[in-house]
C-alpha cells in the first residue's frame, strides 16, 4: 500500500496523479450539475401539468448529480488488458469506455462522471464493464491487469493498494485497504458498501429483475445492505420499466428504516419508497394489541379463506326477474337467467368488486339481445343506458351487494354466529374464541383495531379490489412476519419481483418464519432462489464465535457465521453489581472513536436512562442520529434488530431471555442482541448467564 510521503512532481507521483483525476472529476460532477441547473424550460412545456414534471424530474436529477464531499466519488481503477466490447461496456446512462488504448483505466465509483466531451472519468459501480472489480480474481482475471483500491479520509484521498491479476509471481493477499473500510467506525446512518462488496455478493445483486430471491443471512453478512444495492442495481439496468411501477423497501420499524434511510441517496437513488408492514396495511387506527395467541390465529394464513368466505356469502342467488322499462317497451330477464350470469362469475373465481361491476352489464347485454332479436339496433350507449337503469341498479344491489371490509372484519371478531359459520372446518372452536373480542364494538372507529386486524382489513380489501403491483419489492428481517403479512406484502409484487432478506435464527416474533420455502410459498413467489450468505464482514470472531452457541437451540441445522475479519475485535464478559458499574463499562467504550450502543432488556431502559443521566452521558433512541459529540444509543432489545454500532455494552443477557414469551424467542432476541457490535462487545451481567451459552 501506498502512502503519501515527500511532494515529488506529479509525473513521479501515482498518488498525486489520482488526487488530480478526483479533482477534475468532482469539477467534472459540478459542470454536468450546473448544466441541468441552467436548463430553461419555458418553451417546451406545453401546459402547467407538463411544466410541473418536467421541473420535478429535474429537481431530482439536480438532486442525484450531489457531489458528497465526505464521500468518495471513485474508489477502485480497474486496467483491463484489452478495451472492454462495446455489449460489455455499455451501461444504463450510455456510458461507453473509448476504445483508444489497449490498456484502458477504468475508475470505479457511486455514479457515473463524464467530461465535456462526453468521456467517461467515472464508471458506475453498476455498469457491466464494472463487474470485474468485485468478481475478478487471480483464477479468472476477466481481462484485467491490475485492479487499484483507493483509500480515503473523509472525501481525501490518502492512499492506494494494487493488485496485479495477471502476475503470476504476486500471491494472493488480503486487501488491507478493504479491511480498513469494512473496519472503518460508524458515526450516524448506515453506510452504502459499493466499495466493499465481495464476489457472493456481487451475484446477488446483479441478478436479474424478473426472478424473486430470497438472502438467509447471518448477523453481519451484509444482507441489507445486498438487498439495498440490489435495488440501485435494478433501477440503473431496469430504470424505465421500475420508474412505472415503483420500488419499495419494506424494515420492520421506524428506527430501522431511519438507520438506512441514506444508503440509495448516496448511489444517486431518491424515487425508492420506505414503509413497514404497517403503514402498508393502515386502514384504520391501529390502538389495541393482541396476546400472543390470538396474533397467531389471526396472522395465519388460514384466516384468508374465512375472509373469503365472509365476503362472498354476501352473494344472493337471484329469485325474481329484472324487468327493464324503456319508453313504451318492457325488456324481462328471468330470473334463472340471472342465477346462470351469477354462477359464471363466481366460476371465475374474479375480484368481488370486479364481479359486481361486471353483473350490470351482464344484464345490460341479455337485454340488449332481447331488443336485437325485436328488430331493434341498439349500441353501447345503449347498453351502458341498460346497465344504469334503477331495476339494473336494485337488482345488483340486492345479489351483489356492496362489501366494507373494516365492517366485515369487525363482525367477524365480534359476531361468534357469523365466524362459526365461515371458519367452519378451518379454525378449531378454540381458535374461534382466541380471536373473538370479548365486548361489542360499537363502529369501526371506536374499535381498538390490532395489527393483526389491519392485516386482516387489507386481505379483505383485496377480495373486493385487486392490490396495485410494485415492480420490485426489497422486505427485510422478512423472518418475523406472520403468513398473512408475507401475503398482504406479496400482493404489492403480483406481477412484479421481491428480494427477501432474513436469518432464521433472528425470528423473535410467537409467529416466526419456519423456514423459507413456507415464508416464500405464503409470499406467492414459491419458485424464488434461496441464497445463503455466511461470511461475516461486521461482527468480530470472537464475538459471533460466542453468540452462535445459541444456534444448535434456536435454529438446529444452521450454518453459523464464519467471520472473514483479520482484526478480531474484543469481547469481554464482566459480572456487575449494580447499573453505575454498566455505565462505567460504557465510558470505557466511548473513548474509542465510532458509536456505542447499549442494548438491554426493555424493562431496564428507564433504570439505565437514570443512571446515564447521573453520570451525565447523553443518550440518543434508536432512529436518532449519531454524532461526534453524541455517540453513545441506549437500545431496548425490541428494537435492536438490524442496527449496528462499533461498540456494544450489552446488559444483563438473562433479563432478555425471560422477558420474552418462551424461551425460544428469548434465546433468539438474545441471539440478536449479541451480535450487534462491529468492534467490541462487553457483556455485564449481575444474574448468572444463560445456561445455552455454555458458560
Amino acid at each position: 500500500m501506498s502512502t503519501p510521503s515527500t511532494p515529488t512532481p506529479i509525473d513521479d507521483d501515482p498518488l498525486g496523479r489520482e488526487r488530480a483525476h478526483l479533482s477534475s472529476s468532482r469539477a467534472a460532477l459540478r459542470a454536468m450539475r450546473e448544466d441541468v441547473e441552467s436548463l430553461d424550460i419555458s418553451d417546451v412545456t406545453a401546459n402547467w401539468v407538463n411544466a410541473q414534471i418536467l421541473g420535478r424530474q429535474i429537481e431530482d436529477r439536480i438532486r442525484a448529480l450531489a457531489d458528497l464531499s465526505d464521500t468518495p466519488l471513485f474508489f477502485g481503477r480497474l486496467d483491463y488488458l484489452h478495451a472492454p466490447g462495446a455489449e460489455r461496456a455499455e451501461g444504463a446512462e450510455g456510458e461507453r469506455p473509448r476504445p483508444e488504448a489497449a490498456d484502458q483505466k477504468l475508475y470505479i465509483g457511486r455514479r457515473h462522471v463524464h467530461d465535456g466531451d462526453g468521456d467517461p472519468m467515472v464508471i458506475d459501480w453498476r455498469a457491466p464493464v464494472s463487474q470485474p472489480f468485485y468478481r475478478a480474481s487471480k483464477k479468472d482475471p476477466m481481462d484485467v491487469g491490475l485492479r487499484r483500491r483507493f483509500g480515503y479520509t473523509g472525501g481525501d484521498l490518502t492512499a492506494y493498494e494494487d493488485e496485479h491479476l495477471s502476475d503470476p509471481e504476486e500471491g494472493a493477499r488480503t486487501s488491507r485497504l478493504l479491511q480498513q473500510e469494512i473496519e472503518r467506525p460508524r458515526v450516524g446512518p448506515m453506510r452504502d458498501i459499493v466499495a466493499t462488496i465481495q464476489p457472493e455478493q456481487d451475484e446477488i445483486v446483479r441478478s436479474g429483475l424478473g426472478g424473486t430471491v430470497c438472502v438467509q443471512g447471518g448477523p453481519g453478512t451484509g444482507k441489507t445492505a445486498v438487498g439495498l444495492h440490489r435495488v440501485a442495481y435494478l433501477l440503473y439496468a431496469h430504470r424505465e420499466r421500475l420508474a412505472r411501477t415503483g420500488t419499495l423497501v419494506i424494515g420492520p420499524n421506524r428506527s430501522f428504516l431511519h438507520y438506512i434511510e441514506q444508503v440509495l441517496p448516496a448511489l444517486g437513488e431518491l424515487s425508492v419508497r420506505q414503509a413497514t408492514v404497517d403503514d402498508l396495511v393502515a386502514h384504520v387506527e391501529v390502538r389495541g394489541a393482541d396476546d400472543a395467541d390470538a396474533a397467531v390465529v389471526k396472522g395465519d394464513a388460514r384466516m384468508a379463506e374465512v375472509v373469503r368466505r365472509a365476503v362472498y356469502a354476501h352473494v344472493t342467488m337471484p329469485t325474481e326477474p329484472v324487468v327493464v322499462v324503456r319508453g313504451s317497451r318492457r325488456w324481462r330477464v328471468p330470473a334463472y337467467e340471472l342465477e346462470e350470469m351469477v354462477r359464471e362469475l363466481l366460476d371465475r373465481d374474479i375480484r368481488y368488486g370486479a364481479a359486481r361491476e361486471a353483473l350490470p352489464q351482464r344484464i345490460a347485454h341479455a337485454v340488449l339481445v332481447q331488443m336485437e332479436r325485436s328488430g331493434e339496433a341498439p349500441d353501447d350507449r345503449v347498453q351502458d343506458a341498460v346497465a344504469r337503469n334503477s331495476a339494473v341498479k336494485a337488482a345488483v344491489k340486492a345479489i351483489w351487494p356492496p362489501v366494507d371490509p373494516a365492517k366485515l372484519v369487525l363482525r367477524l371478531l365480534t359476531d361468534a354466529e357469523f365466524l362459526a359459520e365461515h371458519a367452519a372446518g378451518v379454525l378449531t372452536e378454540e381458535e374461534q374464541k382466541t380471536i373473538r373480542w370479548a365486548k361489542p364494538v360499537r363502529s369501526v372507529k371506536s374499535a381498538r383495531w390490532s395489527a393483526a386486524d389491519a392485516v386482516l382489513i387489507d386481505e379483505t380489501m383485496d377480495v373486493v379490489e385487486r392490490t396495485p403491483s410494485l415492480g420490485h419489492v426489497v422486505l427485510d428481517e422478512a423472518q418475523d412476519l406472520s403468513p398473512m403479512q408475507y401475503r398482504a406484502v406479496g400482493r404489492r409484487c403480483t406481477t412484479g419481483s421481491a428480494t427477501v432478506l432474513g436469518d432464521l435464527a433472528q425470528g423473535t416474533t410467537p409467529w416466526a418464519t419456519r423456514g423459507w420455502a413456507e415464508a416464500l410459498a405464503h409470499l406467492g413467489k414459491p419458485d424464488a432462489v434461496i441464497e445463503e450468505l455466511t461470511a461475516g464482514f461486521r461482527v468480530p470472531t470472537d464475538v459471533i464465535t460466542y453468540a452462535s452457541r445459541l444456534l444448535p437451540h434456536i435454529a438446529p441445522g444452521l450454518t453459523p457465521v464464519a467471520s472473514v475479519r483479520e482484526n478480531p475485535g474484543f469481547f469481554e464478559l464482566r459480572p456487575v453489581s449494580d447499573p453505575a458499574e454498566v455505565v462505567a463499562a460504557c465510558e470505557e467504550l466511548l473513548r474509542h472513536e465510532g458509536s456505542t450502543g447499549l442494548i438491554a432488556a426493555d424493562t431496564r431502559i428507564p433504570v439505565l436512562a437514570e443512571a446515564l443521566a447521573a453520570a451525565g452521558i447523553p443518550a440518543l433512541s434508536p432512529g436518532e442520529e449519531t454524532t461526534h459529540d453524541t455517540r453513545l444509543t441506549l437500545v431496548p432489545a425490541s428494537l435492536a434488530k438490524g442496527l449496528e454500532y462499533d461498540y456494544v455494552v450489552l446488559d444483563d443477557p438473562r433479563a432478555i431471555v425471560t422477558a420474552e414469551p418462551d424461551e425460544r424467542t428469548g434465546l433468539r432476541r438474545l441471539y440478536v442482541t449479541l451480535t450487534r457490535a462491529v468492534s467490541g462487545l462487553t457483556v455485564t451481567h449481575t444474574a448468572p448467564l444463560p445456561d445455552q451459552l455454555g458458560v
